[in-house]
């Protein structure tokens, strides 16, 4: 998510999705009159999803025709929106509990499975009087208008006509009054005992304050809009109009936010976990369910992600005493191999494009070889793109933008430059596998091509699922395809991503359950894995306000692998089909992804 890759969204088709859809996405047609009745619910609840966010509705390609003033609009976040957003979570919750599975058709049981769960846990967190979204915290060091809407109009916001134009204009002066209906929530969060950690309020405090003082005509979203708008000649000074709302409008109004900071912060602490909020040991709960789709406690997924950095940590070792590199912790030799500058592009922005030019070139390199073991593959592209240097300092390390479903915008991959020290050559290949192909752009593209799904499990996105794939996928690339034959560096740097995302587990686990300092953290992550100590401070955190959300990663991969481990023990295995067989129904929780692939029911 990113849209947001990895936020879960209810979704399914209207009247103006329908003449959205690529000709390979055919509409379904209920099967039977209990499937009808389920459609007609998810239909409704994927039209109130659209209505109510502009900006969802842009990234699918729908603001057009009768939603056409969305174009112009940004969603509404203040406390009134955020109390109705708890409210229909509660009213869906009750609505699916009417729904049963009698009569229903394979594809509607499966169907009603994961929204069933999904409303379950969204009707359980609107218990909760603050936070949402991907965090218990409204605007951090990376989340929040100021953070998102930037890059959104930059790069999701069409411009084909002079109406797009305004409606650009027209969202500029939105994005001032939803920085304001932040500013409600904030400070209504630390009255419910709510802030941000310290060192994450200087972050935040150090992006809206760059952003704020950087020149109108320099932003990002106001030079697309001259660029655009160039492209297709339409007349009119839009580069002059968009500046004088961002310095009448929208630099007041980020002034406004970094004042109500600047107030909290002689206030704030350097508590990292969810333990410190107001119901924090339920918040952490509820978000591990969410995010990895799964009963696990916190416990007992700490004790996974030990188990397994052991485990993955002596294959590492192996090959690396291969390479006569033999002393010391298998981290600090990683970490050898980060520093090494052999390894290393330089930190110049000549250095940063011929690296993005590189991953493209990996990526269209790969292409050929796919078919090897997939049947079916998406047909939208993808493009590899540089995060916006004016949130480097927040953002992950990558991130993935799903294409729009008429195909007018292809998928992104974003990947974070600030400093290419982060990112060593023999590693940068598998973080594109991950994010691009066959990762998240090949997995959330074939499920939104699918015309045997409808489409509201076309779009849906389940974070276990999504990021479970996208590490499998590393793997597909690594011993399907052999594309690390003869390249034990590369090799190491799979098997480094997949120990990575072990260390996840326990340092997540550790800060919201353990009650682990941030420090204590990061010294991990940087022991454990050899991550770089600027990365393993950002990874940390990130954890600190998406809670729970780093520990999908790993246990989604798990599943799929151990899925995967049952098919092949059955005569006539076929990993395409396989392949299909997990893909093609759609990003689902793991629970229904087990029933499925097991033959024991979506339920």
């Amino acid at each position: 998510m990113t849209l947001d890759r990895r936020r879960l969204m209810l979704t399914a088709a209207g009247a103006g999705l329908i003449a959205a859809l690529p000709a390979r996405a055919a509409i379904q047609t209920p099967a039977s009159t209990a499937d009808a009745r389920l459609d007609a619910v998810l239909t409704r609840w994927f039209e109130e999803n659209v209505d109510l966010s502009p900006e969802y509705a842009t990234n699918l390609g729908l603001d057009r025709d009768a939603r056409a003033p969305l174009a112009g609009q940004l969603r509404q976040v203040g406390l009134r929106d955020a109390e109705a957003d708890r409210a229909r979570a509660r009213a869906r919750w009750a609505e699916i509990q009417t729904v049963t599975e009698e009569g229903l058709s394979d594809q509607a049981k499966v169907s009603l499975a994961v929204y069933r769960f999904t409303a379950e846990g969204a009707a359980r967190a609107a218990d909760i009087p603050y936070g949402g979204g991907i965090g218990p915290y409204t605007v951090t060091q990376r989340s929040g208008a100021y953070f998102s809407v930037p890059d959104f109009m930059a790069n999701q916001h069409r411009v084909e006509t002079s109406a797009d134009a305004e409606a650009f204009l027209s969202r500029l002066s939105a994005f001032a009054r939803v920085l304001d209906q932040e500013n409600e929530r904030i400070v209504a969060d630390e009255r419910l005992g709510v802030m941000l950690p310290s060192f994450l309020m200087d972050k935040t405090l150090t992006q809206l304050r760059t952003l704020r003082d950087t020149p109108a005509a320099d932003m990002a979203m106001v030079q697309a809009l001259v660029r655009k708008t160039g492209e297709k000649s339409l007349p009119g000074d839009w580069g002059a109009r968009a500046a004088a709302i961002v310095d009448n409008e929208v630099k007041p109004a980020l002034g406004r936010q970094i004042a109500v900071f600047e107030a909290q912060r002689p206030r704030a602490t350097e508590e990292a976990g969810a333990w410190k909020l107001p119901q924090g040991d339920l918040v952490y709960a509820l978000a591990l369910r969410a995010y990895t789709t799964t009963d696990y406690d916190a416990e007992t997924i700490h004790q996974i992600g030990v188990r397994q950095v052991a485990e993955i940590q002596a294959e590492i070792d192996t090959i690396l005493k291969g390479m006569d590199m033999a002393e010391g912790s298998v981290g600090s030799r990683i970490k050898a191999l980060s520093e090494d500058p052999q390894y290393l592009w330089p930190n110049t922005d000549e250095a940063k494009v011929e690296l993005i030019e590189s991953l493209n070139q990996q990526m269209a390199e790969l292409e050929p070889l796919l078919p090897r073991v997939f049947n079916t593959l998406p047909g939208a592209k993808v493009q590899i793109r540089r995060v916006p240097p004016s949130i480097e300092l927040g953002a992950p390390g990558g991130y993935y933008q799903a294409a729009s479903l008429d195909g007018s915008r292809p998928g992104a991959y974003y990947i974070n430059l600030s400093n290419t020290a982060n990112w060593p050559k023999w590693g940068l290949p598998t973080l594109t596998y991950h994010e691009a192909s066959p990762g998240h752009h090949f997995q959330i593209t074939v499920a939104r091509e699918a015309g045997s799904l409808p489409i509201y499990r076309r779009i849906a996105g389940n974070s276990a699922y999504n990021e479970g794939w996208a590490l499998y996928a590393e793997r597909v690339a690594a011993d399907d395809l052999d594309v690390y034959a003869g390249d034990p560096l590369g090799r190491i740097g799979y098997l480094q991503s997949y120990l990575f995302r072990a260390v996840r587990l326990v340092v997540d686990t550790g800060l919201h359950h353990k009650r682990w300092s941030r420090d204590q953290a990061i010294r991990y992550m940087i022991d454990e894995c050899g991550e770089p100590p600027e990365s393993a401070e950002k990874e940390i955190d990130r954890y600190c306000v998406s809670i729970g959300q780093a520990c999908s990663y790993k246990l989604g991969q798990t599943v799929i692998a151990q899925l995967r481990t049952e098919a092949e023990a059955k005569p006539g295995f076929d990993l395409k089909a396989f392949h299909d067989a997990v893909l093609l129904n759609g990003s689902v929780p793991l629970k229904v992804l087990e029933g499925l692939m097991r033959g024991t029911g979506a339920a």
